[in-house]
């Protein structure tokens, strides 16, 4: 069984073919961290027109790596959303431009659900398991009961990790993306010098929040001497990059005890999203799994960002259960994976 993936739900336009034994035939990624760079963030209108241009060209790309026509698929699987809805618009179109042309199958798949499901491409992962899903526009713990079955336990109140990683590398002057800048930073810094607030850490529940520590960092930046030294921004970078990874530690580890009682057969703790290239935050991640009896497990760097494979894969996962999606589907800027959880306030563009 084959599946043709695409994937143009924020700035990297993706395409792929995976097959049922969890073997990617082809992987195509393009990046338009360029096109973004000289804004400081990500121009919804500059990425959509970027998805248009290149989306057919990765496709054929896709297929050629993967030596096979059209006719030689089983499915066609497109991120339906969440997330801008303009690039969420045109990969829709694709995919169902592709599936109706061929005759095959269309399988809108959630972005989330992409992200939520690599552990099953990448390891075999059985459900239940764990999931930190942590990124520019989500920050949230699911259990993940099955293909289609979610139960959020935390989400952030207000900002995404990944977004306060690149708020506060424009704050101290470091490039565009942020979280790659603030952890080189980072390395060489100290991490006690400041004292920087670990937020909810401590209360009831498994949310998150980020803004506080975001705001105290900009305070922060504005007491000292500018421009800053290197010194100064490594150490705010360290203590940052530390304030995060305990906050997340801390939310992790109440996630995990209401795992482990809801759901005993829960054996592994899983992270993807942006985030989870984060190696202060993978190790401290390790450490709860560790303590908790836990396997911690993160997918190769290249399928925790935004890919095409993901989405072919969860859309064979929904194909093989018999569950696809009518050519009137509409894109949808958010789409929660559990449904039933409470609204959260400001939770991000993804969430």
């Amino acid at each position: 069984m084959l599946v043709l993936g695409i994937e143009t739900s924020c700035d990297e336009t993706a395409a792929a073919v995976v097959r049922d034994d969890r073997t990617i035939l082809a992987d195509v990624v393009l990046s338009q961290l360029e096109d973004h760079r000289p804004f400081g963030g990500i121009v919804p209108e500059i990425a959509a027109r970027a998805h248009l241009e290149h989306v057919d060209r990765l496709v054929a790309e896709a297929m050629r790596r993967a030596g096979i026509g059209f006719a030689g698929l089983d499915a066609v699987a497109a991120t339906g959303g969440p997330g801008l809805i303009g690039g969420v618009m045109v990969g829709v179109m694709t995919g169902k431009a592709i599936a109706l042309a061929a005759g095959k199958p269309f399988l809108a798949v959630n972005h989330l659900e992409g992200h939520a499901l690599t552990a099953r491409l990448t390891h075999d992962l059985p459900f239940p398991y764990l999931l930190l899903l942590a990124s520019g526009g989500h920050c949230q713990l699911l259990a993940v009961l099955g293909v289609g079955s979610y139960r959020r336990l935390g989400t952030t109140i207000d900002d995404a990790a990944g977004e306060a990683f690149d708020k506060v590398a424009k704050m101290v002057g470091l490039g565009y993306p942020g979280g790659p800048q603030v952890q080189a930073w980072a390395a060489r810094g100290d991490a006690a010098r400041f004292a920087l607030p670990r937020p909810m850490k401590g209360k009831p529940g498994c949310d998150f929040s980020f803004s506080g520590l975001k705001n105290a960092v900009r305070l922060l930046v504005e007491s000292l001497p500018r421009p800053l030294s290197g010194t100064d921004a490594a150490d705010i970078c360290a203590g940052f990059q530390a304030a995060v990874a305990d906050s997340i530690a801390d939310r992790t580890r109440r996630a995990v005890g209401l795992m482990q009682r809801q759901w005993p057969d829960c054996r592994h703790l899983v992270v993807a999203g942006g985030v989870a290239a984060n190696s202060a935050l993978r190790a401290t991640l390790e450490g709860i799994a560790g303590e908790t009896g836990l396997t911690f497990l993160a997918p190769p760097l290249g399928l925790c960002t935004d890919n095409a494979a993901m989405i072919a894969w969860a859309g064979l996962e929904r194909f093989r259960l018999g569950l696809t999606d009518s050519l009137d589907f509409a894109p949808r800027p958010r789409w929660p994976l559990d449904p039933d959880a409470p609204k959260a306030r400001g939770a991000g563009v993804k969430a």
